[in-house]
């Protein structure tokens, strides 16, 4: 077994997006005689919760924490929050207006803590993990991003030690979708470009989400990306029986809906259907599983739909795979963003997975959009279409009422998460190989 050292933000029990890939990866790398080693702080603040995913980590696996400070008790005093509180990513809110303190601890947060809230557990995380390496065998460093302060940890320890670095990109850096509301200043924006260009340069390999992603990152830094997706893991889908059909009509949504996402053409359409059709209203449900910005609700009022609107604000992850069974509709909304095409959310390949009809509102020549069309698993539409958006509902609601719901779909295998685990493996083999020659 070789031995890779993960420095990871993200661990359970921490719940929701950030910790599914690497929780992953993780379970099948002993099926590619890889042993996982994790790194990750003892405290950190998480937006949520999740002890179910607790389960998926394998047996006797190696799992060193240290203590991480962080400046969010000052944001939540200076804010009004209550201690308890979590902090919510990607700008969104739940209250009706952000007020001035929230708006000057933005600016905080974007000039002064670069290049995030985690930069302070850099300098004690490459101490502690200069001993214990130094103790230890590795033979691989993997850090994954966002917090980019994990890629700067590995950058120092790479520096100390001759061993291969793979930087993983979960998110963009400059241009993540919420990068210009940082309110940041020249010198705070060149700073974040000098680092990011200092991890594309200084890492052995580079894995990132999507093929997107690679093109962002190639105009920065010219190099080989390696394009390593999200997946499906086929055990949380085993045993599921289809039960589409038994109750409502439901269009369901998983995962935080930010103010970004809030698909006003979608309402738009729903609320002329609702008022058009008496069965149509009748049979409508619209479930949203995770935190709701205060502009979507907005929006849901204002087209008539709060009766039909049910919030969950988070299931955990055992359940939500049960949220996408009983799912007439599953949505897929992409952020309207000048980044939008290279977005592929985490649950997009677990909504392949649950083999119901997936509709996106995004950019129609995104990658979300090239691999709806490549496995035949659901249609996109523009952020601005609504009568062809109306069609596709009520043609799946006549599914829906004939007991005749219509899926199909095409070689999604590959975006399974032991067949991604391979193929991370294999480059992982490569790095070792290279270093040792």
């Amino acid at each position: 077994m070789k031995k890779v050292l993960i420095i990871t933000y993200y661990w359970p029990p921490s719940g929701g997006a950030g910790v599914q890939r690497w929780l992953k990866f993780v379970k099948y790398l002993r099926d590619f005689c890889w042993e996982p080693i994790i790194y990750t702080p003892e405290n950190p603040e998480v937006p949520v919760i999740d002890s179910s995913l607790i389960q998926e980590i394998p047996s006797d696996i190696t799992i060193l924490k240290t203590k991480v400070w962080e400046p969010y008790h000052f944001y939540k005093r200076f804010t009004g929050r209550k201690k308890d509180e979590r902090i919510q990513t990607a700008f969104l809110t739940e209250k009706k207006k952000s007020g001035l303190t929230e708006k000057i601890s933005v600016w905080i947060r974007g000039n002064l803590f670069i290049p995030d809230a985690r930069k302070f557990w850099i300098k004690p995380s490459v101490h502690f993990l200069k001993k214990w390496m130094g103790r230890n065998k590795v033979d691989l460093i993997v850090s994954t991003g966002p917090p980019h302060s994990m890629h700067l940890i590995a950058h120092k320890l790479k520096e100390c030690f001759d061993i291969p670095w793979l930087a993983d990109f979960r998110d963009p850096w400059t241009n993540i979708d919420f990068y210009k509301d940082l309110q940041l200043t020249h010198f705070a924006d060149l700073k974040h470009r000098n680092l990011e260009k200092t991890v594309l340069q200084r890492a052995d390999e580079i894995s990132v989400i999507s093929e997107g992603m690679r093109k962002d990152f190639n105009k920065i830094v010219p190099r080989h990306y390696h394009v390593i997706t999200n997946g499906f893991d086929d055990d949380d889908f085993n045993n599921l029986m289809d039960i589409t059909g038994k109750e409502k009509f439901t269009l369901a949504h998983i995962g935080s809906l930010v103010k970004t996402r809030n698909p006003l053409n979608l309402w738009r359409v729903l609320g002329e259907l609702v008022n058009e059709n008496a069965s149509f209203a009748k049979d409508l449900d619209i479930n949203l599983t995770g935190k709701v910005d205060f502009s979507v609700k907005q929006s849901i009022e204002e087209a008539g739909l709060t009766p039909f609107a049910h919030i969950i604000d988070y299931v955990p992850h055992n359940e939500v795979i049960l949220t996408y069974n009983k799912a007439s509709i599953l949505l897929l909304l992409i952020n309207n963003t000048p980044n939008a095409p290279l977005i592929l959310t985490g649950k997009f390949f677990e909504y392949m997975a649950a083999k119901k009809p997936i509709i996106c509102i995004g950019p129609v020549l995104g990658d979300a959009a090239n691999i709806l069309k490549e496995t035949k698993t659901g249609v996109v539409y523009s952020f601005e279409e609504t009568d062809a958006l109306k069609k596709a509902i009520l043609s799946i609601y006549h599914n829906f009422k004939s007991g005749k719901p219509e899926f199909v779909s095409s070689d999604i295998e590959k975006f399974s998460r032991k067949n991604l685990t391979k193929k991370l493996t294999e480059l992982m083999d490569v790095m070792v190989i290279k270093t040792s020659e």
